[in-house]
């Protein structure tokens, strides 16, 4: 393990930090919730975190499982086809969220408001929030890759991992705690966040399709076209 590999690592968990499931949302949540509800945002920053830390810790003994069995077929011109044809419908799909386009055709922009209920409620939104974000979370998998490709033993990228989310959900904690002792003065802060955000949001996830996809489709072409 490496001082670079952590600065590395370091660097794309603040990245991480600033998506509409780590941030927004519970910006979201910290100016509709009264100050008896907070345990509600702490139940969902929780679930994000373990959440993300088991699709993690799957993604880590999944592709070292996959690279080991079936690097051949990984590397084959069909797998690279499917990844080619998988990072063209990403980035189409893009365009679905692409707020401008969607203005164009005169269809309303997508915003994402959270619905808030109890602790049940917390839980399913922090699982919605992963799942809706862990596929196009371009500083999570790159992490993912980078400790693959490291050949880091479970003792070292396990808590590497934890420490990862734990960073990710950090902002959050900082102005939960801020909110404790200068709401007045937070609040109105929170809301112009709150309103910026929620107003990207749609923006921000057609971004993130269409550069997974140009990735995917990029790597693929150079190995199908230019080998």
């Amino acid at each position: 393990m490496t001082t670079g590999l952590l600065l590395t690592l370091a660097a794309l968990s603040i990245v991480d930090s600033t998506s509409f499931g780590t941030l927004g949302i519970p910006v979201y949540l910290l100016l509709v919730l009264e100050r008896s509800q907070v345990s509600r945002l702490l139940i969902y920053l929780g679930t994000v975190a373990v959440f993300y830390f088991l699709v993690g810790v799957a993604l880590m003994l999944g592709l070292s499982t996959v690279l080991e069995n079936f690097g051949d077929a990984l590397y084959s011109r069909t797998a690279y086809w499917v990844q080619f044809v998988l990072g063209v419908g990403l980035f189409a799909l893009s365009f679905y969220f692409d707020p401008k386009r969607r203005k164009k055709l005169g269809k309303p922009e997508r915003r994402f408001e959270p619905r808030l209920d109890g602790p049940r409620a917390m839980v399913l939104l922090g699982s919605t929030a992963g799942l809706l974000e862990v596929a196009t979370m371009v500083p999570y998998l790159a992490a993912i890759g980078v400790m693959t490709t490291s050949d880091l033993p479970a003792g070292q990228w396990v808590p590497l991992l934890a420490a990862y989310v734990l960073i990710m959900i950090m902002p959050s904690l900082v102005l939960l705690a801020l909110r404790g002792v200068a709401r007045d003065w937070l609040e109105p802060k929170l809301e112009r966040l709150r309103v910026w955000m929620t107003k990207h949001s749609a923006a921000a996830v057609s971004w993130a399709l269409a550069i997974v996809g140009v990735l995917l489709v990029r790597d693929a072409a150079f190995y199908l076209f230019f080998r």
